[in-house]
């Protein structure tokens, strides 16, 4: 996988390593607040500040930047203070994945056995596809776990789906970067990576031919929550010689077959490959 990462910039190694210190003292009192609140429930801003072992100005300040990312609430607005649904929203961002990670792997598993070739689960965060569930044939000459693992979204079957899917806002910012080239066949035309996007909406699948590595093949469906919201997509991937493009569309069907099944798992009982995106960007 490739993952490129660059750091700029100059700036005095005292003033930067103080100021650093102090973010992360704050980071870390800012966690401390946290852990009060959720072992006494609803606790002052005085006995914060008490247990912290800081001024009760400094506390006020913590716990304002914690209310205002909802993380912390103040029921009554003189009264005491509590954890708040941002903390609700964060813990229920961690469940839904563990949980889709869960659902879908034995579908990965019988879909790995089914077309002989490696399968993943991946969901898009940071701008970037990150696989969180894996299964390979149990004939496979090497294994690799690529479960944590990142991937590009626009050279690749599981990335073009989520791209499909994506906010109009989020697609807009990745269409409005350089698209890197990895082979001859990557798509680095924004309108073209469109015009596959607005594919994969309409038929409910995508493919990607060598795009990101010579001679690998890959096709992708989309997996739905229980809202039918997009949440993820499961492909299969494999060597040229196992995928051939004039099987792919076989394999298009066997993908599209599983991410029904892993979002029957989770929840959803409406039409699997429905454009269900409220408005469609113009690419």
């Amino acid at each position: 996988m490739r993952q490129h990462e660059q750091d700029g910039g100059r700036a005095s190694p005292v003033a930067t390593g103080a100021a650093a210190g102090g973010t992360v003292q704050s980071v870390d009192r800012a966690i401390r607040v946290l852990e009060i609140l959720a072992e006494h429930g609803e606790v002052g801003a005085g006995e914060i500040a008490r247990e912290l072992g800081v001024h009760a100005s400094t506390a006020s300040r913590l716990v304002g930047a914690l209310v205002a990312h909802e993380l912390v609430e103040q029921p009554d607005r003189r009264g005491k203070y509590r954890l708040g649904v941002g903390i609700l929203r964060l813990a229920g961002a961690t469940a839904g994945q563990l949980d889709l990670s869960t659902q879908a792997q034995p579908v990965c598993d019988a879909l790995a056995a089914e077309l002989e070739v490696t399968t993943n689960v991946a969901i898009a965060t940071g701008g970037v596809a990150i696989n969180v569930c894996q299964a390979q044939p149990s004939r496979a000459v090497t294994t690799q776990n690529w479960v944590g693992q990142r991937t590009v979204l626009h050279a690749t079957s599981s990335g073009k789906v989520l791209l499909a899917y994506m906010p109009e806002n989020e697609l807009a910012e990745v269409l409005d970067r350089s698209l890197e080239g990895f082979t001859p066949h990557t798509l680095t035309s924004a309108e073209a990576l469109g015009q596959q996007l607005r594919a994969v909406r309409e038929n409910g699948y995508a493919t990607a031919q060598e795009e990101f590595e010579e001679g690998l093949n890959a096709v992708a469906a989309p997996v739905r929550a229980h809202d039918g919201a997009v949440v993820a997509a499961i492909s299969a991937s494999g060597p040229a010689y196992r995928l051939p493009a004039e099987h792919l569309s076989e394999a298009c069907e066997a993908v599209m077959r599983a991410a029904e099944a892993v979002s029957r798992r989770m929840g959803y009982h409406g039409e699997i490959h429905a454009d269900t995106r409220p408005s469609r960007p113009a690419l």
